[in-house]
């Protein structure tokens, strides 16, 4: 994402009127779960868009992302095929280009990104709201070790990078550290809010 790219667009070629509500937080405080919960509460209203994203990394039963191979992730950048993307903990995500035609058509896409690309989704978009997606760190660290993805140093280093949310400028704060029904009901009722 360079200069002249589709994301150094001026304010005025901002894509709207539709919304872009980007999810951040960090490892362990349930982005996934609250983004499934809300996925289910909002399944029958089709103003509300939740875009599948790619990443390069094996599939899990906790996201429903595509899995791709390196080669075939920077083929799709290479082919402008995201409207967001970014690398992180060794990965790389993307979020497809087609969230820019529901975003023109009034649509809201809700989606789980990084921190990283904040800056360049609001110089994209008309109507950006950030929600943060937070826990205590005693519970991140029970959700972060309890999942055993990783070893016990990425984990941890997972944990100490956990802090560094703190710093991002948020539109909304939720605490997932209690029952994540809770947790989902503030979420869709963010969500559901006018521009």
């Amino acid at each position: 994402m360079g200069p002249g790219s589709r994301e150094d667009r001026a304010p005025q070629e901002r894509i709207g009127p539709g919304r872009l509500v980007l999810v951040v937080g960090p490892s362990g405080a349930g982005k996934d779960s609250v983004l499934r919960g809300a996925r289910a509460r909002l399944a029958h209203d089709d103003r509300y868009v939740f875009p599948r994203r790619s990443v390069t990394r094996p599939p899990s039963a906790d996201e429903d992302n595509i899995s791709l191979n390196e080669d075939a992730f920077i083929a799709l950048v290479n082919a402008d095929a995201f409207a967001l993307h970014w690398q992180a903990h060794g990965h790389r995500y993307g979020v497809p280009r087609a969230v820019d035609t529901a975003i023109a058509s009034g649509a809201t896409v809700i989606c789980n990104v990084s921190r990283t690309v904040l800056q360049a989704a609001r110089l994209r978009y008309q109507h950006v709201t950030v929600i943060g997606i937070t826990a205590s760190r005693d519970v991140l660290a029970a959700r972060i070790f309890g999942r055993a993805r990783e070893s016990e140093d990425e984990a941890t280093k997972r944990l100490d990078r956990a802090t560094a949310l703190r710093a991002v400028p948020l539109d909304v704060e939720i605490d997932n550290g209690g029952a994540l029904e809770d947790a989902v009901t503030a979420f869709v009722t963010v969500v559901a809010r006018p521009n």
